[in-house]
């Protein structure tokens, strides 16, 4: 029986093929009249090939993307859905891409769970560069799966290895000793700022020299987390005349290349094992645990709706006054 004009059509190719009959449509034509088509697929059996065909002219739109190619289907993501995810989730999802380049010319659809898991388990990279990977098959497959390019999303079978814990190691006193002796060195500074506040590295360098009150003792930073944001830090008293040498421009440090520096200053730390040695001193001395948490930024159950009132400054005052190295 002849098709429809405009149906399209069903051909046999030459040779010895696994999928002789191609499933075509007419999408133009050429100057001398000579139609131009288009395959939609290859079958094995003709009577498969005309199921394509009529599922192509009931729904067009989803049969054009059965070939769509895993580079083509990201292409896809990046249109339809990258407008309502935030920065960071696009960030990891490009860097994620990257690690899925033996997959860029296969058609989506033939791409199996052990491909994809194949992927995750061949990047060089750390446990968060891996998660990354399968939450882009995870958005891969749900997008596929609108799209009616498949009925099955292997994205959900996908593994990551755990990750390992990084053992932290904290400053011993001879370390903190053998920095002072290098006091006046504004990276040198800066570290033992660290040491004393118990802030990261973004957070001091984001101290304005208006935050501080000198008569106070005190000051105010923190930028990480809504327990953290503009918390009260006394200034300890060994820091004190560190915190007055670098008063008087806009930042309290102003430090370009710092965390370089830090590297060479404290070979075999990292920038956050200052914070864990603050912490981890303040506890080995008694301190208060809800005032190191207040300090600190971290959310604390007993603190609940607690201002900072004048008695609460001297508790955090009492707790920071522990700090001995």
């Amino acid at each position: 029986m002849r098709n429809p004009n405009g149906f399209g059509s069903v051909i046999k190719l030459s040779g010895n093929r696994r999928r002789p009959y191609m499933a075509r449509i007419t999408v133009g034509w050429k100057d001398n009249g000579q139609p131009i088509y288009k395959a939609l697929d290859y079958f094995a059996k003709r009577e498969d090939a005309l199921i394509c065909l009529a599922n192509y002219n009931d729904s067009p739109y989803m049969v054009d993307y059965r070939n769509i190619t895993f580079e083509e289907l990201f292409a896809k993501l990046k249109e339809i859905k990258y407008p309502s995810l935030g920065g960071n989730t696009k960030e990891g999802l490009n860097a994620a891409y990257k690690y899925c380049s033996s997959l860029y010319k296969q058609r989506y659809r033939s791409i199996k769970a052990y491909q994809m898991q194949r992927c995750i388990d061949q990047c060089p990279k750390s446990y968060a560069t891996k998660a990354s990977i399968r939450t882009l098959f995870w958005h891969m497959d749900r997008l596929a799966f609108e799209l009616e390019i498949i009925t099955k999303r292997f994205s959900e079978v996908l593994t990551v290895p755990s990750a390992t814990p990084k053992r932290k190691t904290i400053f011993t006193d001879a370390e903190v000793r053998a920095l002072w002796e290098k006091q006046g060195d504004p990276n040198v500074d800066a570290v033992l700022f660290m040491l004393y506040t118990g802030m990261r590295i973004s957070e001091m360098l984001s101290v304005r020299c208006g935050d501080v009150d000198l008569a106070a003792g005190v000051l105010r930073g923190g930028i990480k987390t809504e327990a953290g944001k503009n918390r009260v830090i006394p200034i300890h008293p060994k820091l004190m005349p560190i915190v007055e040498s670098h008063m008087g421009g806009d930042l309290l440090f102003q430090l370009p290349g710092f965390r370089e520096r830090f590297k060479e200053l404290c070979p075999g730390h990292t920038s956050h094992e200052c914070r864990h040695t603050f912490r981890s001193k303040l506890d080995s001395a008694g301190a208060n645990k809800s005032a190191i948490d207040m300090i600190m930024g971290h959310k604390s159950s007993s603190i609940g709706e607690r201002v900072y009132t004048h008695k609460t400054i001297e508790e955090l005052k009492a707790a920071i006054n522990l700090l001995v190295y």
